[in-house]
């Protein structure tokens, strides 16, 4: 017989734990069965308690990244990853998610069955299962870690781990390889380099580069969060193609280049040949002077691997100990999407097959009682993702409680789907992110579409999503087979 509660949240994440601090705080959950949050590992965090490497920190304002509803107390403008994690372990105690939060258990299976979600979970104890009346999957993005498709990886020979994984071992007198330029690397590079014997980065691309924020004008005390994120919400503007405000930023980033790597092979190595924004644009005042460094190379793209030999694109041959695979994730097509069965039996990677699509960025059609936050559409490319996580907790508060009211499951129509896909489709066009020339995790490999990113302001996405709107939703009964649906009426 299996365990039976009317909600499951998969992931302890920022995601998860916003949500279920409102339901709590909402009385929506009052009893042990009203909810089960499942972690699969052993702790709350997500990538917060993944990302150990040395530098990790957010370069969003502490104040905007983290829940209007839980302020938090910061050491500075801007977090550590270990202070962020703390802070989502103090969400977890303190506001009585303990006794719901199932630690160690991972999801291996979401199958509708009519009425109610059946869970198939892998736990301490053993395999088992859970109904569930409604399912939120909150699993996050950058869960599954992506390795470099090269010859000889699987037979290096020396220490090799991706950077979400970090070996905390010396690397003193050590020859240390990096193996990417995206935001970990560039966090962690600096750290690597000033402890190691010698190191070498193999570059795919070279990042657009921002100075460091300064923390009185990036997070400025006498702005309130409102007003914080106001300012934020400005920085969409340099994500639209052709803008001034993208090309006063391509100035900046060109600049700050330019006074720190002086004309030459390096500097050319350094210089992207896309649009800024494109891929994410990051802040660092020591990347350049790094890479300047007599005991750092740089080099293209690892090619391959011959024991411990990094071949370059090149040619070039690097000898390392130590290899750091900062290679990003798997971000467009979700772990978890082949485990999720829908009403006609089909995954949710089989409806996503030319790329992750929804409505709200929140429900997917032919998913009855399913939530997915920060999933299609549901990250921002120039705020905090806390923004979207809050929005897309009211519609589910929303659905809840209609669900609470009546008799049959909620379901998206397809309808609401497809004209939201057009309008993402529509309103990414005019972005950076689908015109500035590069290859990005925002973007779907398989149809070219913009599948990660809101392509506007935050405060359009709290607009639109921030709400349950019922004229979007069937109801379906209980054990139905598609067409059997009635349209949902707003609740008294």
């Amino acid at each position: 017989m299996s365990d039976r509660v009317r909600l499951a949240v998969v992931g302890a994440g920022i995601a998860g734990l916003g949500l279920a601090t409102r339901l709590v705080r909402e009385g929506l959950v009052q009893a042990a069965d009203d909810l089960a949050l499942l972690e699969r590992a052993d702790e709350v965090g997500g990538v917060w308690r993944d990302h150990v490497y040395p530098g990790v920190a957010c370069d969003i304002p502490s104040r905007l990244y983290s829940y209007s509803f839980r302020p938090g107390s910061w050491s500075g403008a801007f977090a550590g990853g270990a202070e962020i994690h703390d802070y989502l372990v103090r969400t977890a105690d303190e506001e009585g998610l303990r006794p719901h939060l199932r630690t160690g258990t991972a999801l291996t299976g979401a199958d509708w069955q009519g009425d109610h979600w059946l869970l198939t979970l892998a736990g301490p104890h053993g395999t088992s299962t859970l109904a569930a009346e409604a399912l939120v999957l909150a699993a996050g993005r950058l869960t599954q870690p992506r390795l470099p498709d090269v010859p000889g990886l699987a037979g290096f020979t020396g220490r090799v781990f991706h950077s979400s994984a970090w070996d905390t071992r010396p690397l003193a007198g050590l020859r240390v390889g990096v193996v990417g330029s995206g935001a970990s690397a560039v966090q962690l590079l600096p750290h690597v380099a000033d402890e190691a014997a010698s190191t070498v980065l193999l570059q795919r691309t070279p990042p657009w580069v921002l100075p460091a924020p300064d923390p009185d004008t990036a997070a400025p005390d006498a702005l309130d969060r409102a007003g914080l994120s106001a300012r934020a919400d400005e920085l969409f503007e340099a994500r639209l193609a052709g803008s001034d405000a993208a090309a006063a930023l391509r100035r900046t980033a060109l600049g700050h280049l330019e006074a720190q790597v002086p004309p030459g092979v390096l500097r050319d190595a350094c210089t992207p040949d896309y649009e800024i924004g494109c891929k994410r644009a990051l802040f660092s005042d020591d990347w350049y002077p790094t890479l300047q460094r007599e005991d750092v190379t740089v080099a293209p793209a690892l090619a391959g691997v011959e024991g411990r030999t990094l071949v370059a694109a090149d040619g070039t041959r690097h000898e390392v100990d130590v290899l750091v695979l900062a290679t990003g994730y798997a971000t467009t097509r979700q772990p978890y999407a082949p485990l999720v069965r829908g009403r006609d039996g089909v995954s949710l990677d089989e409806h996503w097959s030319a790329g992750m699509t929804s409505h709200a960025s929140t429900v997917v059609h032919g998913f009855p009682n399913l939530f997915v936050l920060n999933g299609p559409n549901g990250t921002l490319g120039h705020h905090s993702a806390f923004e979207v996580v809050e929005a897309q907790a009211e519609l589910v508060l929303g659905a809840l409680r209609t669900l609470r009211d009546g008799a049959g499951a909620l379901e998206v129509r397809a309808e609401a789907e497809t004209a939201y896909t057009d309008l993402v489709d529509t309103l990414a066009a005019r972005t950076v992110w689908t015109q500035g020339g590069c290859r990005s995790w925002y973007l779907d490999e398989r149809s070219g579409r913009l599948t990660l990113v809101w392509p506007e302001r935050a405060a359009e996405f709290r607009r639109r999503n921030g709400h349950f709107d019922p004229s979007a939703f069937v109801r379906v009964p209980a054990a139905s087979t598609r067409g059997q649906v009635e349209y949902v009426t707003p609740s008294s």
